[in-house]
Parts: structure tokens; C-alpha cells; sequence
């Protein structure tokens, strides 16, 4: 017994807490809950199972909401000509430092460099104008799950790698109108999403022109608060006018027999919601995974001495069959070599949302011992009713995460009237803050330079509104969201 206290001592060891260093602990967790491995080229990573079940799961209930709302998957080629990029000036300047090139293939030099897919609005502006010829193709609404690379200076597994994997939405409308709902909708789908099946709350705003996307008129975002008080950009929907469509030729012919340019959408989240998910959940035991996309929602743990091992496992066996039957992600642990103890810290560490544990005292009254991960409340239910249980303690499980990040978030959450109000705020806490701004590129400017934060969007709900710029003193044009970011 001892010994098993020892081990589990130990494996706690293994994580770095969170005040001590959060950076270290969100690599200890990663590296420890075996989410991936470091590849060999310089910021990538190799995505092992239970993240890239993460990952598939995430694609499930995104690929039901964008097929709910018309839109229908394709895909394009990850390699874009050199003279795509330069038709959007905007386009390739915001994207120039980070572009991969290719200008070999088959030993001989190519006539034009080819770019390694950064985002595909050239691609798809280029096929689109091939498509559409009349207002009867509007609006088409595509989507692509693909990988995309941009060489980042400095990376962090799943929040920025130089490869990663993404969904892009592009869609072409008839008039700005059309297209704005679009981009609303898809921005409130995004919210949905996070706050419904990731348990993570999320405010939405308008990025400031400084921060939108290169070659949008206009960008939108959804901003989450990490457990460090940093903001990670969990989504983002853009409304790009018809600077694509002028450059790409896009037409149609309108109801009056008239050519008219088309309006253009495009908006996405990638793999950095599994590192955001991580962030904003987890705590010094380990992950802590929203169940909607858990790889594993329930593990099943038989206890007790060998004698009457088969029994138990037999039982456990049919359990586990009627649970999955009912459609719960659960796996069963029988392995002799490994104590009970070490196995409640293992499930603990990679986040699993529900622990079940049967044992011969267990099998005599025909009940069950529940666990929650995130409570560690434990519940003793009957057998005959555990599939009721499990699906209700997996709803209570979400709003608990969800509601335990929001206070979280609000705890960390205040509104300051000056830059010197605001920079003390970073000294002594951690967070976002509130503020006016004058719309002045030098005074957003100015914040960052003085408190590494930056704005990371304007709000459409803020809780308080400001009336004077934090920098300058002059009347505010918006309110606007400050803080640091990953």
C-alpha cells in the first residue's frame, strides 16, 4: 500500500503547478496526458490519438452546424501561385513574413513560386469567379477542412505551430447585406459552439482595423480567458466586401441583366481550441475535458481482491456494453499490473469526466460508485439506472466547467478609465480590462507598446461603457477589450 502512495505522490510531481508556472505546467499536462509529440520540423507536432479524437469530435459538431445552416464541404489545393497572392495587395502583405515557398519541384526550377496554403481566399476567389455567373448560383456557401502553414517565429503546441489544421468558411453573396448576415451568423454559431460543447465562455466584438484580417473590411472575433489571464482568439468571421471579388473577377449577372461584383465571407477556428480548452479547464491534477469532446466520457474501474476479479469484470463488461449501446464514450481498465489508486490518478491527469468503480461490495447491492472529475464528488447509483445517471452527471459536468470559467473570467475582469490604471491592473492581477478608445491607431499603439496587451476586439455587449480614451483623454469611439494574448 505504501508503495502504491509513493507512486501516486510522484505522479503528481510530474505536473508543474499553475501559480509556479503556467507555461510549465501546460507542457507538463500535454506531454504527460500524451496529447502529442514534438516532430522533427521545427514547430510542428505530431497529433496523437486522444487530441486528434479531440479534434475529430470538435469536427463532428461544427460539421452538423454549418450543414444545418446550407453550407456544404469541399476542398482546394494546398499550393497557391505567387500571382494569386499579389492580386490583394493587403491580402500578401498582412501574410508575407509568415509564407513557406516552394520554387523547386522534380530537380528543376518553377517558372512561378508556389506558396504553401497560409488561408485559401485567393484559391477559392480564383475557382469562384469560374463558378459563378448569375445571381441563381447565390449564395454559395463552401467549407473546407484542410491544413494550413504560416512560419511562426515563436510556437506552442496546439495554440501556434507552424502547421495546423483548421476549417475555412467561404462564402459569396449578392449584395453586403447577405453577406453581413452570414458573417453575424457564423460568428454566433462560433459562440454557440464554445459555450454549448466546449463549455467555454466567449465574448464577441469587432477587431479594430489595426487587428482585422488582411483584406477584410471588416473582422469579428470570439475572445476566451485562460487560466493565466491570457486571451486566446477562439474563432473569427470576416466580412471581406468585394476587395476579393475585384481582384478575382467574381461576378453575376443580377436580375436586371446587370454585372455585379460579389460579396465574400470567410471565417474559421483550427486546432488552437485544443490547446484553449486545455488552458481554460485544466487544473494541477491535469486536463480537465469538457465531456461533449472527451475521447473517453466514462472509465470504467474494476476493484478487488483476484478471487473475485471474474465476476466483477463480467459484470463490468455488461455495463460497459449498455452504456456504450446508449451512445457514452466509455473504456474499461482491467489491467492486473497497475493498483486501483494509480489508475483514479492516471483517468484524473487525462482529464476523463466520469470514473466508475465496481467492486465485490458493489456487485452484492448491485450499485456503482460515480466519480466526477470535476467535482470529485462521488455518487453511489443503482446499476438498473446508470445510464441515466452517467448522461445526467455528464450535463451537470458541462455547466459546472462552464459556469466555473465564467467566474473565472469575471473574477478577472475589470474596466479602467487610464493607461496607468490599467498597467497597475497587470502588475497586480491578471485579465481583461475595459477601456475607451479614440479609434487613433497611435494611441492602441501606445498600449501595447507600454503594457504588452493588445485590444483584442470591441465588444458588442460590454458590461460598462467609457466615455474618455485611456491614452489620450479624448472623447471614446468605442469600448474596447484589452489584454494580453497568447
Amino acid at each position: 500500500m505504501s508503495n502504491d502512495k509513493s507512486k501516486e505522490k510522484q505522479f503528481v510531481k510530474d505536473i508543474t503547478p499553475q501559480s509556479e508556472d503556467f507555461s510549465k505546467w501546460y507542457l507538463d499536462v500535454i506531454k504527460k496526458a500524451d496529447l502529442m509529440s514534438y516532430a522533427p520540423v521545427r514547430g510542428c507536432i505530431v497529433f496523437k490519438p486522444d487530441s486528434y479524437e479531440i479534434w475529430e469530435n470538435i469536427q463532428k459538431e461544427l460539421d452538423i452546424r454549418f450543414k444545418e445552416t446550407g453550407h456544404r464541404n469541399a476542398y482546394f489545393p494546398l499550393f497557391i501561385p505567387e500571382s494569386f497572392l499579389q492580386k490583394e495587395k493587403d491580402h500578401i502583405e498582412g501574410f508575407n513574413p509568415e509564407l513557406p515557398w516552394v520554387t523547386e519541384a522534380g530537380g528543376e526550377k518553377l517558372e512561378e513560386r508556389l506558396a504553401i496554403r497560409p488561408t485559401s481566399e485567393t484559391m477559392i476567389g480564383h475557382m469562384y469567379a469560374q463558378w459563378i455567373n448569375s445571381y441563381r448560383d447565390l449564395p454559395l456557401l463552401i467549407n473546407q477542412w484542410a491544413n494550413v502553414v504560416r512560419w511562426e517565429k515563436r510556437t506552442q503546441p496546439f495554440l501556434r505551430t507552424t502547421e495546423f489544421l483548421w476549417q475555412e468558411g467561404h462564402t459569396a453573396h449578392e449584395d453586403e447585406a447577405d453577406a453581413r448576415r452570414e458573417t453575424m451568423q457564423m460568428l454566433e454559431i462560433y459562440k454557440e459552439f464554445a459555450e454549448n460543447i466546449l463549455a467555454m465562455p466567449v465574448i464577441l466584438g469587432q477587431k479594430t482595423p489595426s487587428e482585422k484580417f488582411a483584406g477584410a473590411v471588416d473582422t469579428f472575433s470570439l475572445e476566451a480567458m485562460m487560466k493565466d489571464g491570457k486571451a486566446v482568439q477562439a474563432g473569427t468571421s470576416h466580412y471581406l466586401g468585394t476587395n476579393f471579388a475585384v481582384a478575382f473577377d467574381i461576378k453575376y449577372l443580377d436580375r436586371e441583366n446587370q454585372h455585379q461584383f460579389c460579396h465574400t465571407t470567410s471565417w474559421g477556428v483550427s486546432t488552437r481550441l485544443i490547446g484553449a480548452l486545455i488552458m481554460v479547464h485544466g487544473d494541477d491534477r491535469g486536463l480537465v475535458l469538457p465531456p461533449k469532446v472527451a475521447p473517453t466520457q466514462l472509465i470504467m474501474i474494476p476493484i478487488g481482491p483476484p478471487k473475485s476479479r471474474e465476476l466483477v469484470i463480467g459484470r463490468v463488461d455488461e455495463l460497459h456494453k449498455l452504456l456504450k449501446q446508449a451512445g457514452v464514450r466509455v473504456k474499461v481498465d482491467d489491467r492486473a499490473d497497475q493498483s486501483p489508486g494509480w489508475k483514479f490518478n492516471e483517468y484524473e491527469m487525462r482529464g476523463v469526466p466520469i470514473r466508475l468503480e465496481l467492486g465485490p461490495r458493489d456487485m452484492e447491492n448491485g450499485q456503482v460508485v460515480l466519480v466526477s472529475r470535476v467535482s470529485g464528488e462521488k455518487k453511489v447509483v443503482a446499476q438498473e439506472n446508470l445510464v441515466e445517471e452517467v448522461q445526467n452527471m455528464l450535463a451537470e459536468i458541462h455547466q459546472q466547467m462552464f459556469d466555473k470559467a465564467k467566474q473565472f473570467r469575471d473574477d478577472n475582469f475589470t474596466a479602467v478609465d487610464t493607461l496607468d490604471e490599467f498597467k497597475l491592473f497587470l502588475e497586480q492581477k491578471r485579465g481583461f480590462a475595459l477601456a475607451g478608445w479614440c479609434g487613433s491607431d497611435a494611441c492602441e499603439a501606445q498600449v501595447k507598446e507600454e503594457t504588452g496587451a493588445t485590444s483584442r476586439n470591441i465588444p458588442f455587449e460590454p458590461s460598462v461603457r467609457k466615455e474618455t480614451c485611456l491614452v489620450c483623454a479624448e472623447k471614446a469611439v468605442h469600448t474596447v477589450l484589452f489584454g494580453k494574448a497568447y
